[in-house]
């Protein structure tokens, strides 16, 4: 084998992990996403700037809203799932890199005096963190449904007080009955990867 982890952790957070359409009523626990997070947490951004934010909908009331703004393919699955999450990045994050950078003393006024910079940075660094979210949620034994039909300025506007953007909404569970489409193609190898 050329690779170190195990055939069936390969299984469970790759080759047999599916976007899960539906779910079963257990709940989605504390104990369970905190554990994904201490997981998770270690993917890696530039300047360890951490910019993933998540926002856990748990009332009915919150998902009410939330399941509004979903695009109509995705409201149903929305309202059904145990638990949803909405992934964002902080487009301040930049105020917390004297911790999480320190020995950079001139990083966070780097971003501040930066918007463009600093936004850029936020959204494709969170963006990678969410890629962790999605594995970590498998490596809980749970399944993943990630979606990005919505409306973002609704979402920024009713969950956010405009420092952070949406980048995704996660429904989480055990999967349901049918939960999987049809697994589609995959681009070979030699089609991705080339060498100079």
């Amino acid at each position: 084998m050329t690779l170190v982890l195990s055939s069936d952790a390969q299984r469970l957070l790759f080759s047999d992990a599916r976007t899960a359409n539906t779910f079963t009523d257990e709940q989605v626990s504390d104990e369970q996403v905190r554990a994904i997070y201490e997981l998770v947490k270690y993917a890696p951004t530039a300047m360890n700037q951490q910019p993933l934010r998540v926002v856990l909908v748990r009332t009915p009331e919150a998902r009410e809203r939330l399941v509004g703004l979903m695009a109509p393919g995705n409201q149903a699955k929305t309202a059904a799932a145990p638990l949803v999450a909405i992934l964002a990045a902080d487009l301040d994050f930049h105020e917390e890199l004297p911790k999480v950078f320190p020995h950079a003393t001139g990083a966070r006024d780097m971003f501040a005096t930066d918007e463009a910079k600093r936004i850029q940075s936020a959204r494709f660094n969170a963006t990678l963190q969410v890629g962790y979210f999605i594995l970590g949620v498998r490596a809980a034994g749970l399944a993943a449904g990630p979606m990005t039909g919505y409306d973002a300025a609704g979402i920024d506007k009713e969950y956010f007080d405009g420092d952070h953007t949406v980048l995704a909404v996660v429904n989480i569970g055990k999967p349901g009955e049918n939960p999987w489409f049809d697994r589609l193609p995959r681009l070979a190898y030699d089609e991705v990867v080339t060498t100079v």
